[in-house]
């Protein structure tokens, strides 16, 4: 990866859409749960999006692997994708943007707060 790509986000559009292509290539209810996936993955990003480029790709060939060998999209995630998601993103309990938002809130608070009573 080179300067130009790192500012311009342009190597993690070209990694999104390589992931789509061999998404579409999956059953259609691997698709779904490709989507779903993605959709519950995406709370768990940093500022850019890179740290999940690893984990999407982890995600993805895990439903390639098992939709190749015939197992049923059910057997491989379960029925609670969003709790698959959380432990792909760093187990139970991993931090989303919104608990990032919030600790931040709460030390600027903290800080002004220190300032005008002190």
């Amino acid at each position: 990866m080179n300067f130009w790509e790192t500012i311009t986000g342009s190597d993690l559009t070209r990694d999104w859409k390589a992931f789509e292509v061999r998404a579409a290539e999956l059953p259609s209810d691997y698709r779904e749960a490709w989507k779903e996936i993605t959709m519950h993955v995406l709370s768990y990003s940093d500022f850019t999006g890179r740290n999940l480029m690893p984990i999407l790709d982890n995600a993805l060939g895990l439903l390639e692997e098992t939709a190749s060998d015939g197992q049923s999209v059910h057997e491989v995630l379960g029925d609670d994708i969003a709790g698959f998601c959380a432990a792909l993103a760093g187990g139970e309990g991993a931090r989303t943007h919104r608990d990032r938002w919030r600790e931040q809130l709460n030390r600027n608070v903290a800080k002004k707060l220190g300032r005008l009573g002190g």
